[in-house]
């Protein structure tokens, strides 16, 4: 079986895309990556494509339906957990002028790990790593990483 390549960087647009690298962390903690890359069109069209705002409005009923919906990754607790965290994004981007800012507001690696596992549910030590990474933040190699969040 091949190995997982690493994540492509992006340069995140706007709160949607960092929403959507987050919540690909949330929905593969605990699961095969492949699972989530096959349900992942799915999931775009499921969560509106990510627009921030628009996730932030969704409602206890649409959780429920989104429980029943094949097309995603049915865990209540992680279709939750993107709703919540999508409300989250949109409040540090408003208290800390951007979210890039919030993002930078911690200077050091385990910092920043730290706080994002605070400020956002389902996050956990691997999917802030993968979150970081992705967004393109200053992160240590893999391996680096590793021996140094043992520490946590």
């Amino acid at each position: 079986m091949p190995e997982q390549q690493a994540p492509e960087k992006i340069r995140p647009k706007d709160l949607g895309d960092y929403l959507e690298v987050m919540s690909k962390s949330v929905f593969q903690s605990g699961m095969s990556w492949k699972v989530v890359e096959v349900k992942w069109p799915g999931t775009q069209k499921a969560f509106r494509n990510f627009n921030a705002k628009k996730v932030a409005s969704m409602t206890t009923r649409d959780i429920d339906k989104l429980v029943k919906d094949m097309r995603v990754i049915r865990n209540r607790r992680k279709l939750e957990a993107v709703v919540g965290n999508a409300r989250q994004i949109i409040e540090l981007d408003a208290d800390h002028g951007s979210f890039k800012k919030y993002l930078r507001s911690k200077s050091g690696f385990e910092d920043r790990i730290k706080m994002l596992r605070k400020d956002f549910k389902f996050l956990g030590i691997t999917g802030a790593y993968h979150f970081l990474y992705v967004v393109g933040e200053k992160v240590p190699s893999h391996s680096e990483c590793q021996k140094r969040l043992e520490k946590l």
